[in-house]
């Protein structure tokens, strides 16, 4: 049971750790509401639960023997991750993101899949909490995973409802908008160094 409950404290702490599908979740909670975020944080669970299982059954060797494919992912991530920040950031009182007025479930995926974060995470979970010749502590923790992965992610788009409150101008929400895309952006420039 402890080792299961380490596995859920992990999940827990490197899924509401702020990052930039937290950001975007947060925007998205506060401009569109829980119930229209709902399908980005689906997107950005399923995705990163497909890369820790992926990692799992061995993506992880792929990164070893081609170094360069890791840094590779790290700039196409962190270049989305400046085209998600720049629609944020000049979204004004609302948030757009091409055709869609909001992210939805491809945008949570393709973020996750890219996320140099998410791939540390599911390297460092896989390395500590998964038996190579037993695939099903592999099961278990990507089933944990996904269960505390929805729920810490969905507690950002609360948090950015709840935010709606304090942010009732169209004023607040360009300024809140403006914030959160350049933290987004601060977080891929980092990434990109």
């Amino acid at each position: 049971m402890t080792f299961i409950l380490a596995m859920c404290t992990y999940a827990l702490t490197m899924s509401i750790s702020p990052g930039p599908v937290n950001i975007i979740t947060l925007t998205s909670g506060l401009n569109h509401g829980i119930g229209k975020t709902v399908p980005f944080v689906a997107g950005a669970t399923i995705g990163f639960t497909g890369l820790l299982f992926a990692i799992g059954l061995g993506a992880n060797e792929l990164t070893a023997r081609f170094p360069d494919a890791m840094q590779t992912i790290g700039y196409i991530g962190a270049a989305f991750m400046l085209y998600m920040a720049y629609k944020i950031t000049f979204s004004g009182d609302t948030l757009s993101l091409g055709s869609e007025t909001k992210p939805g479930f491809l945008q949570g995926f393709l973020l996750n899949i890219l996320n140099p974060k998410a791939w540390i995470a599911s390297l460092a979970g896989v390395t500590a909490f998964t038996v190579k010749e037993d695939i099903s502590s592999l099961f278990l923790f990507c089933g944990l995973y996904f269960v505390i992965c929805f729920v810490g992610v969905g507690s950002w788009a609360v948090a950015g409802r709840q935010a709606k409150a304090l942010i009732q101008t169209e004023s607040h929400i360009r300024v809140f908008n403006t914030i959160m895309g350049v933290a987004l952006a601060a977080v891929a420039l980092y990434l990109m160094i």
